[in-house]
C-alpha cells in the first residue's frame, strides 16, 4: 500500500470539497451526482419484479445468502440491484 496523497482541495486552501467543486467546476467525485436521494432496489432477474426478499435459513438470523421472488417463485444468489432516484422510487411505491 502506497502513501496517501493530500486532496487537491486542501492543497489549494479551500475549506471543503464542495466549496472547491463549486468554485472550480471540477466534479472529480466517483459517485453519481443525482439530485435528491438515491435508493438501491433489488429486482428479479427472471421476471423483473421488485417483490424480492431474502431467504432465511433454519436458525433465525442465519441466512443462506439466497433471494426469492414472490411473484415467479425464482430463487438464487444473483439478484439484480438497480440504483434509482427519489422520484422513480416514489413512482415504484405508488404502483404497488
Amino acid at each position: 500500500m502506497g502513501k496517501l496523497a493530500t486532496p487537491e482541495w486542501i492543497l489549494k486552501g479551500y475549506k471543503s470539497k464542495e466549496e472547491f467543486e463549486r468554485k472550480t467546476g471540477n466534479k472529480n467525485s466517483g459517485s453519481s451526482n443525482k439530485s435528491g436521494k438515491t435508493y438501491k432496489v433489488k429486482k428479479c432477474p427472471k421476471c423483473g419484479s421488485t417483490n424480492v426478499s431474502v431467504v432465511l435459513g433454519q436458525e433465525e438470523g442465519r441466512g443462506k445468502s439466497e433471494w426469492e421472488c414472490k411473484k415467479c417463485k425464482w430463487t438464487g444468489k444473483d439478484v439484480e440491484e438497480k440504483e434509482v432516484g427519489e422520484e422513480e422510487f416514489m413512482k415504484m411505491g405508488e404502483e404497488k
